[in-house]
């Protein structure tokens, strides 16, 4: 059984609400708060009861959704709705209907998409036990915290793209939240320009007992799992391999996340995700867009997928004093300029072609973008990572001089008329 409830702003154009700038920052004692509420509900697993009035996976998604449309109501700008499909696996023997739960805050182009999401279930050791209580504050209690703190900052602008947030169901029993909404993305012909999930990003204790609170990781895939062997081939042919579109997105976030003042560095982890394990963003990079995982920077076993209690002197439980509030804003507040960036940018233009054998010049080509102001020309030496140089222009087509595409890679981004750029697009030969 299925059901999809998409709102008509997906599938024509409506009217903008009029919203003010902005002008808050991710609130601690706001975050601290939800997470206080999800953990009330006893536990959310995700084949918990659906309908008990106030402990479940039920009426945990019920209070999140009356969450977003509060928001949405203060601006006339946040549109709710819920997608479902019923999902059977190992971890779902009988069946179970996963629901996730999502915002839309329609932009000017409806069906280009800027996605940030969290999954709301939780879990014990035992990952079918649905009676136990399964606080799920950091896991993934935290992650959920950010998607509505985003909304609630994000709803005083207007953008170009539309933002989706979403709140999974069925992470722990198999991604099937992650993977309801990356197919519903393909089936309805959305632009996906990013998919940002956060996962486990409000602890700053390890388990090893050291505190790490200057930085958070952000994973990404470098070659897409979603390309042929032809296409891995030619990526490797080209020298890609380092800037895939989920690469792009990853090194956007590392420059964006350096502007702000008093914030966190960006440790880009160069996997999918952590070594052996995955998250709701690898549905989306199975279909080709570009997606990636934040998590803190020094996780703590003892605190997730635990039942509570005390063992040899161990204190097992993903509970919330556990949590560094703070540090949860400060991951908040990289999430949101990066969506503020990409939705308020072009999409990022569709292929870059290169031309430059036997020359110490390079002819660099692209296709035009809708909306472009102008474009970004980037590249940096060889044996490097991270772009260096750039060059604004107005056309589709430029020469570097001295600039030997033996020696450099080069990509292209488009600019918005405010400067917000979209993600780079790698060039490449011409096929």
């Amino acid at each position: 059984m299925r059901t999809l409830l998409i709102p008509l702003a997906l599938l024509a154009t409506p009217a903008m609400a009029q919203v003010r700038p902005h002008a808050d920052a991710p609130d601690p004692a706001r975050l601290r708060a939800t997470v206080e509420k999800l953990v009330g509900f006893g536990t959310r697993h995700t084949l918990s009861s659906p309908d008990h009035p106030t402990r479940g996976i039920g009426a945990a998604r019920r209070w999140a959704s009356a969450e977003l449309s509060r928001i949405g109501d203060a601006c006339n700008c946040i549109e709710t709705a819920n997608i479902a499909r019923t999902f059977t696996g190992t971890r779902a023997p009988n069946g179970v209907e996963i629901v996730d739960v999502l915002g839309f805050q329609t932009g000017a182009d409806p069906k280009r998409v800027v996605i940030v999401g969290a999954h709301i279930d939780s879990r014990v050791t035992d990952v079918m036990d649905v009676t136990s209580d399964a606080p799920g504050a950091n896991d993934d209690g935290s992650g959920v915290a950010l998607v509505l703190e985003a909304a609630r900052i994000l709803s005083k602008e207007r953008f170009q793209a539309t933002i989706v947030y979403v709140l999974f169901s069925g992470e722990e029993q198999g991604l099937y939240g992650g993977t309801l909404l990356a197919e519903t993305a393909k089936e309805r012909g959305w632009t996906v320009t990013a998919m940002l999930n956060n996962d486990i990003v409000g602890n700053t204790m390890g388990q090893n007992g050291i505190r790490v609170a200057d930085r958070v990781r952000v994973f990404s895939e470098g070659v897409r799992a979603s390309e042929e062997t032809p296409g891995q081939l030619a990526r490797r042919a080209d020298g890609g391999e380092d800037d895939g579109p989920s690469r792009a997105l990853a090194k956007a976030v590392d420059g964006i996340a350096a502007t702000i003042p008093g914030g966190l560095d960006v440790f880009m982890v160069r996997r999918p995700d952590r070594f052996g394990r995955g998250g709701d963003h690898e549905p989306f990079l199975k279909l080709g867009y570009p997606a990636i995982r934040f998590s803190v920077g020094a996780e703590n076993w003892t605190q997730q997928h635990q039942n509570l209690r005390t063992e040899g002197g161990v204190v097992y439980g993903d509970t919330i004093d556990k949590m560094d509030f703070a540090y949860l804003a400060r991951v908040t507040a990289i999430n949101v300029a990066t969506i503020r960036r990409l939705a308020k940018a072009p999409a990022a233009p569709v292929k870059v072609t290169l031309k430059g054998d036997l020359s110490f010049d390079t002819t660099v080509k692209w296709q035009a973008v809708p909306g472009a102001a102008k474009y970004r020309i980037r590249w940096r030496r060889a044996d490097t990572a991270d772009w260096a140089h750039f060059r604004d222009v107005t056309g589709t087509e430029a020469v570097l001089k001295n600039v030997p595409v033996d020696d450099n890679f080069i990509g292209v981004s488009a600019l918005a008329a405010d400067g917000s750029e979209s993600l780079v697009t790698f060039g490449g030969r011409d096929r």
